[in-house]
């Protein structure tokens, strides 16, 4: 039977999260909000609409939402010829693949903005498909995302993992009822991601790569 690797892409396989701080900060800062970077950073990975309620709550102005996403998108924009892929993120793509493993991306990027992503990682070849946020009604932390990559992949949930560098992510797995690795190059702690169910906890992309004859991903 096929196996599933489902791989969140922000923070997990290219080295963006810091990068989409400062673009959501800039963002609020322009509408007139001031939010501090660490809030920012503890809600990277949610969808855009949820991330402005979690930060600004349920009694800000809604009517400005898009208007922030749009600015956060603009400004995050200017960095898509360059968005850094992590160490051996490709590379570790590519081993899965080689092993059978159907590789699956689920994030809440699109349109030119996976593109881009997909270019920094280097290896199409390697992926099977990408769950987006468009394709779901709910993003992370709901299970939506990681549920719509394995109907992609045709596998089970209990064949697969998913590996995400925040508790969002590891949230939406475990409520998927798959196996969670979690990441550290995404800046969130250990214990808050095992604390949200992470199986197992490593540095980045090279230091699983490194380590997949112990992983759930052996």
């Amino acid at each position: 039977m096929e196996r599933a690797a489902v791989f969140d892409v922000d923070g997990t396989l290219v080295d963006t999260n810091h990068l989409h701080v400062t673009a959501w900060w800039e963002a609020f800062r322009q509408a007139g909000h001031q939010v501090p970077m660490h809030a920012v950073h503890r809600a990277v990975g949610l969808p855009s609409s949820d991330l402005v309620a979690h930060l600004l709550g349920e009694d800000r102005d809604t009517g400005r939402d898009e208007e922030l996403s749009a600015a956060h998108k603009a400004l995050y924009g200017q960095y898509f010829d360059r968005l850094p892929a992590l160490p051996d993120a490709g590379r570790l793509l590519k081993r899965l693949h080689r092993d059978g493993w159907a590789v699956v991306l689920a994030t809440s990027a699109g349109g030119a903005e996976l593109s881009a992503l997909r270019r920094a990682i280097d290896a199409d070849e390697a992926i099977t498909a990408t769950a987006s946020a468009d394709d779901v009604e709910r993003g992370k932390p709901a299970p939506e995302p990681v549920e719509h990559a394995l109907e992609l992949a045709g596998v089970p949930a209990a064949r697969a993992v998913f590996v995400g560098d925040t508790v969002w992510d590891m949230r939406a797995g475990s409520r998927a009822g798959v196996r969670c690795v979690g990441v550290l190059c995404g800046g969130i702690p250990r214990a808050d991601l095992e604390e949200a169910g992470a199986e197992a906890v490593y540095d980045g992309p090279a230091h699983l790569l490194a380590s997949l004859a112990d992983s759930p991903l052996a």
